[in-house]
């Protein structure tokens, strides 16, 4: 399993435990510490590699593929993961507008996991940032979300001058 706290940030408070006794373990120290995480399933065939998919309004404007370094699961560029621009596929694509409509977001950094069964989500991120995938995908991410934000600004003032 993959244990994460919720506060936790590029990687730090990531915990990888290979048996159920050690999940528990780990599951009970941290309860006694009244901190809150959750359990996600670990997926050996990812091989340390997921896929961040970022939602400007209702499409996937850049994805990456993330690699974790050697030795490690975690795939966070701040622990010296890589990346490189990938394309999404329809599936992946879809998956990552869902993911990001069901919370209600607007511009969201949506992480899978390309597993057999298909697309995984890891985490859902509300203010993800910008850096490592414009820089991977050179796509200019920024303008894509102020270009959202000015759509939405108009779409506003005229439903007020309509009324």
């Amino acid at each position: 399993h993959v244990i994460k706290l919720n506060e936790s940030a590029q990687g730090a408070g990531v915990i990888l435990t290979e048996k159920p006794s050690a999940s528990r373990s780990v599951g009970e120290t941290l309860r006694g510490l009244d901190a809150n995480f959750l359990v996600q399933e670990f997926i050996a065939e990812a091989e340390g590699a997921d896929l961040r998919c970022f939602v400007v309004g209702d499409e996937v404007v850049a994805s990456m593929r993330r690699q974790a370094p050697k030795g490690d699961f975690r795939s966070n560029l701040h622990r010296g993961g890589s990346a490189e621009a990938v394309e999404a596929s329809d599936d992946e694509r879809a998956v990552a507008i869902r993911a990001a409509k069901v919370l209600g977001l607007g511009v969201a950094g949506v992480d899978l996991i390309r597993a057999r069964r298909g697309p995984l989500v890891l985490e859902v991120n509300a203010s993800p940032g910008l850096e490592g995938i414009e820089a991977a995908t050179k796509v200019d991410i920024a303008r894509k979300i102020v270009d959202l934000l000015a759509k939405g600004a108009q779409k506003n003032a005229m439903h007020k001058v309509q009324k």
